[in-house]
């Protein structure tokens, strides 16, 4: 098996090895991966993260080695907590501007190695905030499908990227982070970061967000905002009406304050 690691800020993970194909989710600095297929311009790959496959283009990562690889596997990364964390690469002085919840592989001091290059992180890497806050950040980031960073994000990437930063690693899609936690049994029940989900007319788990209190909800839907959330599904003021159907809440205990 052969590994690699992202060696820039953000790549896009395409669903076929073409530039024309849909962009389904995104790797960000310092995530590694399992190399499952090479194809001219492209490699088919599988994160370590999430366990998601999608094609990258064969010049945005680099080569990671069996013994890096068991070493990521084993130690947890520290993440970067602000919108934007730059980091300069000093083998030609560049500097890369890092999304909220990049890897700092292989950090010590104040730098990180991946690959040959070196990357020093400029000023503090971020604090953790409360959980509101955090949320919060994302506040008006524009929707994008695949996305995973203040610049572009759709719902599930929203709440795996702040859930991320507690520790907790959800899955890529609403559908299979609804597979995970704890069920809760209705909506009264629920508490502040507990994740609510909703369906389609199919009755298939297509959206996801995270509740807050007063019977509010943030989520990533034209953008990130938030709206009222009820026993029937999220109501947006904006819109005046319904916009999702409730389907289900599922809480993370690890996540319990």
């Amino acid at each position: 098996m052969e590994y690699g690691i992202c060696n820039l800020a953000v790549v896009p993970m395409r669903a076929a090895p073409n530039e024309q194909s849909e962009m389904i989710s995104q790797i960000l600095f310092g995530e590694a991966f399992e190399i499952l297929e090479w194809a001219e311009k492209w490699v088919l790959v599988t994160t370590n993260a999430d366990n998601y496959t999608g094609w990258i283009g064969r010049l945005q990562f680099t080569m990671l080695s069996h013994m890096g690889w068991l070493q990521l596997k084993r130690e947890k990364a520290p993440l970067t907590y602000g919108a934007v964390t730059q980091a300069w690469k000093k083998s030609d002085n560049t500097i890369l501007y890092l999304p909220i919840a990049s890897s700092l592989a292989f950090f010590e001091g104040n730098s990180c190695k991946i690959g040959n290059e070196k990357f020093e992180i400029l000023g503090p890497k971020g604090d953790i905030e409360n959980f509101t806050n955090t949320a919060k950040s994302f506040l008006n980031a524009p929707y994008l499908w695949g996305g995973r960073t203040h610049f572009g994000i759709d719902c599930s990437g929203f709440t795996q990227a702040v859930y991320r930063l507690y520790g907790i690693n959800l899955k890529r899609d609403a559908s299979l982070q609804a597979e995970q936690g704890d069920t809760i049994p209705n909506l009264y029940e629920a508490n502040l970061g507990d994740l609510a989900f909703f369906h389609n007319k199919d009755g298939r788990v297509v959206h996801v967000g995270i509740i807050l209190k007063n019977e509010k909800i943030i989520h990533a839907s034209g953008k990130v905002k938030i709206d009222i959330i009820d026993e029937k599904g999220i109501y947006s003021e904006e819109l005046k009406r319904y916009t999702h159907d409730f389907h289900s809440i599922k809480r993370h205990t690890a996540l319990l304050w």
